[in-house]
């Protein structure tokens, strides 16, 4: 059974890793526009962020594997091909920015607003607040945010093993299921349980770390 487990352990660890970075590169900046672009904000553009709002839930309210059909076309042009573990990749991340953007939203609009005034009258530019007052300031928040995001590709990317994502989700659906096998689908759930536990650890260690100091 290891020859089984074990590599579709590492394709999950494998999809998740880069959807995760693909999404914070895409929904960490939507989330930092979200919030300075509000109204009474430093970079007030109300009418722009409506529409970046209105598009971020229009993107949330998909189910993914709507969405992972959706995008077919866009995994073929950037990997060559539809199904397959980096495939995957590719709804994964577009699944989890919109995601990102609001978990982000939610932690920079923790800060004490006097903090960014204060920064203002000082003389600060909106990149100084941003990367100096705004992202420091929030990071405890933002590393729980990225916990959950991490968790929840983990389980986006069970739900694509059941269209040829790969992963442990591919694994027990074509062995647990198709096949009744029930102890290879009882040890890809384990395993998928063991990996959300450490996640979800790691997590809360980092941010507990960050906010100590």
């Amino acid at each position: 059974m290891a020859e089984l487990v074990i590599p579709s352990l590492f394709e999950t660890l494998y999809m998740v890793f880069f959807s995760t970075v693909f999404s914070l590169l895409i929904g960490f900046p939507l989330g930092i526009l979200l919030v300075i672009t509000e109204k009474d904000n430093i970079w007030e553009k109300p009418i722009f962020n409506k529409i970046l709002g209105s598009i971020i839930n229009i993107l949330r309210s998909l189910p993914f594997i709507i969405l992972m059909i959706l995008v077919f076309p866009i995994s073929k042009l950037i990997v060559g091909k539809t199904i397959g573990t980096t495939a995957t990749i590719v709804p994964l991340s577009i699944a989890a920015a919109p995601f990102v953007a609001r978990v982000m939203e939610g932690s920079l609009k923790e800060i004490d607003k006097g903090v960014i005034e204060s920064s203002l009258a000082m003389g600060a530019t909106v990149p100084q607040i941003v990367g100096k007052v705004l992202i420091p300031e929030s990071l405890p928040s933002i590393v729980s945010g990225i916990t959950l995001t991490i968790i929840n590709l983990i389980g986006y990317s069970a739900m694509a093993g059941a269209i040829g994502g790969g992963g442990l989700g591919n694994l027990a659906i074509r062995f647990g299921l198709y096949r009744f096998q029930t102890d290879v689908m009882v040890v890809s759930l384990i395993a998928i349980i063991v990996l959300v536990q450490g996640v979800q650890l790691l997590g809360n260690y980092i941010s507990l770390k960050i906010n100590k100091k």
